[in-house]
């Protein structure tokens, strides 16, 4: 599915058979016929004349041309293939408990989600998950080994003053781990680097689980973040279907 690859194979089709077609309708008209027997006429008299630039020009048109086509007909394929995949999953529905307000926009990567709790506003960017490795094999002792799959959240928690606290969370299926705990002030400017406190892992054990507990009561808890990875492949199949069909419209343009 790598859009690399595909450029690599289309490059590398040629299809001499259209350049032969186009040389063989453009000596069909007699303008064209005149030219050539100029040239000819030319050609007995100055022998250093090249004629192999104007049929190196007529191939790399013929290439390009080819090539494009055939880019267009991986893609069409492409297209196919994710819109089946689109078809495939079931209907992403929203828990009735779900507690935020979901912001999707068409053509986006993350999604952002809100919510008021008590005097607080409660906003989340959730991006698109990082794929898992498919499992395999450990040589060396026979073990089967695979890795999660994750979404990183972004989880930002503001009160009246415009005072911010902002975590960064990434979330594996039925657990969360906080990465990054800072504040933000309102009055600060882009310039300053203000100190963000020490890494979240190295608070004491307590003071980790009591933020933990601050997220969940807040909403960010395994349930949430659950849905949020169903509804977050879902949104990128959609979006790689968009972005697909994007290419293959400015390619036949």
């Amino acid at each position: 599915m790598a859009f690399s690859a595909l450029l690599r194979r289309a490059s590398s089709v040629a299809l001499p058979k259209l350049a032969q077609r186009a040389v063989a309708s453009s000596s069909s008209s007699s303008r064209t016929f005149h030219s050539a027997h100029s040239l000819r006429r030319l050609l007995h008299r100055d022998a250093t004349i090249p004629i192999l630039p104007s049929l190196r020009f007529a191939n790399a048109f013929g290439s390009q041309a080819a090539a494009d086509d055939h880019l267009i007909e991986v893609l069409h394929s492409e297209i196919q293939c994710a819109q089946e995949d689109d078809r495939a999953p079931h209907q992403v529905k929203i828990p009735d408990d779900f507690p935020f307000e979901i912001e999707d926009n068409p053509g986006e990567r993350t999604i952002q989600l809100k919510r008021q709790y008590e005097d607080e506003t409660i906003k989340v960017q959730v991006d698109i998950p990082n794929v898992a490795p498919e499992e395999y094999e450990d040589e060396n002792d026979g073990e089967k080994n695979d890795s999660e799959s994750s979404i990183p959240l972004v989880v930002s928690v503001l009160k009246g003053d415009g005072v911010c606290l902002e975590f960064g969370v990434t979330a594996f299926p039925d657990e969360i781990s906080i990465d990054s705990l800072s504040i933000k002030q309102s009055e600060e400017s882009e310039d300053q680097l203000a100190y963000e406190g020490p890494e979240f892992t190295d608070l004491d054990e307590n003071l980790q689980k009591a933020f933990h507990k601050y997220l969940e009561i807040r909403g960010i808890k395994p349930s949430t973040t659950n849905f949020l990875q169903e509804y977050m492949f879902s949104k990128d199949n959609k979006e790689y279907l968009m972005w697909l069909k994007n290419l293959k419209n400015f390619v036949e343009k």
